[in-house]
């Protein structure tokens, strides 16, 4: 593989909620996150005092972020994607003063990502807000809301102007429709109508978000984040392809609003056909207008779409509601493993969009089980990242801009789902297990010396 160019940003990914533990040190308020004790896709659970959560500690990277960034640089990252918890800068979400403890912290972080070469890539919100602004004010459904996030924004903005220059607004923005409280902040169950006025209110929030960086730190570069979800039809019958378009269209909406600044045809018709009516006032539509400069997505997985209604029937309830496709094999987990997917979205994204574009998530959820000696040996974790990264270099072949690729967790973290340990995703092993227990300790695996190799490389390592 020789396609990747010497500028590409090769790295990792983590989220504050998942990584950073120290849930009320120096002031932090309690987020979305903390009462979501099981992950995204358990219940919410008001927290009882002295109650515990395997986040609450986490991996600890809050305290041990030098070594763990170390371990980072001795792969060679040249970028690490992180996110600010909110409730650390602006506990309630409504404050009018920042919180400086977490500032200080971040500042902190980003120095030393600094001293190591290393670029940060900073989302503003990544699965979790102030609850205060859930208890307070319903959440995204409130127009205020868009208010106080871009003050958070236009703050960290400020402070951080000359250490980032790579900023993202929203995390998996398309997860508001499949975990309304993770994405939008609404509690209970809201209908769809209430989900689709609070994403526009988030939407609105994203640009205004684009304009502010554009005004203060006029050299950086501010994107957004979509779940890419790719389907592909069950069968060639047209209706399947219908409804592929229309279930592709439910995602690429988001990045619709977001790269070409107004709502497409197809999703006006759908709420019309609906009977939903958004309150979109002129200025809305004029801050809409802001686009990001670049369009960064998450990449797992593909599924497959049918008007088979038996075949639908079975998936109601699944996140993603993807009917299995019968040619990939699927991960422990049943994320169905697709590589060649990858090469497709990259192209589908390019093509519509014809903006740069970052892989800020892809990876393997597995168990992995130490020997004797502390080795993990992770071949199944290397081959699936090899094989991704073909394809990312077929997609460079074919004309595609791609800024960079961070894989998701390159430390084992706490998982966004189920809040589990037990499915790791990095190339550093991390001494916990799902209750909470072990020594936090760190340990190279397998795949820690084939990533630093192919990043040395730009991925001439990488076997086709």
């Amino acid at each position: 593989m020789t396609a990747f160019p010497k500028s590409f940003l090769w790295g990792g990914a983590i989220a504050a909620n998942q990584v950073e533990g120290a849930w009320l040190e120096e002031g932090k308020g309690v987020s979305t996150s903390d009462i979501q004790p099981h992950g995204v896709l358990g219940a919410a659970k008001e927290r009882a005092e002295g109650e515990s959560c395997i986040k609450d500690v986490a991996i600890d990277f809050y305290h041990r972020y030098p070594q763990d960034i170390e371990l980072f640089a001795e792969m060679g990252f040249r970028c690490l994607r992180v996110s600010i918890a909110w409730t650390r800068i602006f506990p309630q979400g409504d404050e009018q003063e920042p919180n400086e403890a977490g500032l200080a912290y971040y500042d902190r972080l980003f120095d030393e990502l600094a001293r190591h070469n290393i670029r940060p890539m900073v989302t503003l919100s990544h699965f979790e807000m102030p609850l205060g602004l859930v208890k307070n004010y319903g959440g995204w459904s409130d127009r205020r809301v868009i208010g106080y996030f871009e003050r958070y924004a236009r703050c960290v903005f400020e402070r951080y102007q000359h250490k980032v220059k790579l900023w993202l607004t929203f995390n998996e923005i398309n997860m508001a429709l499949h975990s309304p409280l993770t994405g939008i902040g609404l509690e209970g169950s809201p209908d769809e109508g209430e989900i689709y006025q609070a994403v526009h209110h988030q939407l609105v929030a994203s640009s205004l978000a684009v304009k502010a960086c554009h005004e203060i730190v006029p050299d950086a570069r501010i994107g957004n984040m979509l779940l890419g979800g790719l389907m592909y039809p069950l069968t060639c019958k047209p209706e399947d392809m219908l409804k592929t378009w229309e279930k592709n269209n439910g995602w690429l909406f988001f990045g619709d609003v977001q790269c070409r600044g107004s709502y497409p045809g197809y999703m006006l018709r759908y709420f019309r056909e609906k009977g939903i009516q958004l309150n979109i006032t002129e200025s809305d539509a004029e801050i809409l207008k802001n686009t990001v400069d670049f369009i960064s997505f998450s990449y797992y997985t593909t599924g497959c779409a049918t008007t088979d209604e038996e075949l639908n029937e079975k998936i109601r309830g699944n996140v993603l509601s993807m009917v299995s496709n019968p040619h990939l094999p699927s991960s422990e987990w049943g994320w169905q493993i697709d590589p060649t997917g990858l090469r497709i979205i990259l192209n589908m994204l390019w093509d519509r969009y014809q903006k740069p574009l970052f892989i800020v998530e892809n990876g393997l959820g597995a168990k992995d089980s130490p020997e004797a000696d502390g080795t993990v040996n992770d071949d199944y974790r290397i081959r699936y990242l090899n094989d991704h990264l073909v394809q990312v270099g077929e997609a460079l072949k074919d004309g595609v801009d791609v800024m960079g690729y961070t894989s998701w967790g390159p430390i084992d973290l706490v998982s966004a789902s189920k809040a589990e340990m037990s499915k790791r995703y990095g190339f550093i092993y991390v001494d916990l297990d799902d209750q909470g227990n072990g020594t936090l300790a760190r340990s190279r695996k397998n795949s820690f010396y084939w990533y630093r190799e192919v990043i040395a490389t730009d991925g001439a390592s990488l076997k086709p």
